[in-house]
């Protein structure tokens, strides 16, 4: 059965995966040059975060018509609103009715579907009034085609070997396919002009609106050096909360709060499908294959924008063991995201570059959400930087069981997750067995 419940571990003797000594001795925490040099707001360390799909969020799809909904998410536990691109959409070589939010004509400019400044501008407020804070997503590396620089600054942007502008062509760090997106152009950053340009469009909006950070899309295709002295320059005005579309450790040396855990994610879902099991989660921390500075932040998740329009729903993804890869997820070192409708059972793909509104009639899965954020909450041992000594795994004999506890000083947090569909019976050191159903999980 899946609960909430606390449970007693007598004498809880310190006994751990093999691997664990390794995990000790090696200091598996991932690192570049020691200790990351950003300065996390202090209110990020125990926060979570929510994507925001504005256009498929209500009916209407604008600013004021999600303002509504934004007691209910921060009585969920929300902390953070990361909200998707707020910038118009180029129409020429538009996809779909409304275009791709990531195709921005303006950077100085919202999207008309939203509403105007004055509208962005109260959502901010409100959602500050409420104990939230706001990042917007940014996309610094392409414009649409019909973006107001490429006339103005026509040098700006990459061109072909015959001088032409072309859609832009990359490889997805996530699972490294590649592809080309006919819909924008990208720009050069060799440029010290496109760099300059690109911190005061970002600037703006810090001091036009007051908000708290950003999110960068494809955050890896850019040269570090920038995204270093876009931080330094936004700090500046204000302290910022910066994440970065990437999993490479050199971006968050200096330039970023957090980076996206890709790794645990698609784990996860070879791990619902029975192609993974404990022993692969626990080789996710006991032997790294990337380092990262220490205190560094990773977001988890088992959904966002991109996962559930191209890849599929959670119960696609990973069927009845959705709700025990969320607890994994919210649990394991790192931020825990939740997006847009999943605490509604978003039981469809939501169209990319159409309307497709979320469907609020239920929210089946709001509590369980509430339960996992307040543990957060609740929990420094749950903080959003790993250290060293941070995270123990257990181990339970039991390749489909996977066990682990999260210490910060006195704070501990144990969680054990069955990883399949039948039940099993556990033991954990100095405790007597117990039972979990197919998919359960108990924390203590």
């Amino acid at each position: 059965m899946r609960k909430f419940r606390p449970w007693i571990l007598a004498a809880f003797a310190s006994v751990i995966l093999s691997a664990q000594a390794t995990f000790a001795a090696a200091d598996p925490l991932p690192h570049t040059d020691g200790v990351s040099r950003v300065s996390h707001p202090a209110w990020s360390r125990s926060a979570n975060i929510y994507e925001v799909n504005v256009r498929q969020y209500t009916p209407e799809g604008t600013f004021r018509a999600l303002e509504p909904h934004l007691p209910r998410l921060r009585r969920m536990g929300v902390d953070i609103l990361w909200i998707m691109p707020i910038n118009p959409i180029s129409k020429k070589e538009r996809k779909g009715a409304l275009g791709s939010y990531y195709a921005v004509s303006d950077y100085h400019a919202i999207n008309p579907e939203y509403g105007d400044l004055a509208d962005f501008q109260h959502l901010v407020k409100e959602a500050h009034r409420l104990g939230f804070k706001v990042i917007i997503d940014w996309v610094a590396n392409h414009t649409g085609w019909d973006n107001v620089w490429v006339d103005a600054h026509p040098d700006w942007y990459k061109r072909n070997s015959r001088g032409e502008l072309e859609g832009f062509h990359y490889t997805d760090l996530s699972d490294h396919h590649e592809e080309t997106w006919a819909d924008v152009i990208g720009l050069d950053y060799s440029k010290p002009e496109v760099r300059a340009a690109m911190i005061d469009a970002m600037s703006y909006w810090v001091k036009t609106a007051d908000i708290d950070g950003f999110r960068c899309d494809v955050a890896w295709t850019l040269p570090v050096d920038f995204w270093n002295a876009a931080r330094a320059r936004l700090d500046a005005i204000k302290p910022m909360f910066m994440l970065a579309e990437a999993d490479t450790p050199q971006m968050q040396t200096d330039a970023f709060d957090m980076t996206y855990d890709w790794a645990l994610y698609h784990l996860l879902i070879k791990v619902a499908r029975g192609q993974a099991d404990a022993d692969d989660l626990a080789a996710l921390y006991t032997h790294p294959q990337r380092r990262y500075p220490e205190g560094a932040y990773r977001m988890t998740f088992t959904s966002d924008h991109d996962e559930n329009s191209w890849n599929g729903t959670d119960r696609e993804l990973y069927g009845d063991g959705a709700d025990a890869m969320a607890v994994l997820a919210a649990t394991l070192p790192g931020m825990p995201l939740v997006y847009s409708g999943q605490e509604a059972g978003l039981n469809k793909r939501l169209a990319f570059f159409d309307r497709d509104t979320i469907d609020w009639r239920a929210l089946p899965r709001e509590a369980f959400y509430a339960r996992l954020l307040k543990l957060k909450h609740d929990h420094p041992a749950l903080a959003s930087g790993m250290t060293p000594g941070n995270l123990e795994i257990i181990d339970v004999q039991h390749r489909r069981v996977f066990a682990f506890r999260r210490v910060l000083g006195r704070d501990r947090v144990t969680v054990v997750v069955n990883l399949s569909p039948e039940a099993v019976s556990v033991t954990l050191p100095g405790s007597a067995p117990f039972h979990l159903a197919g998919w359960g999980w108990r924390i203590d």
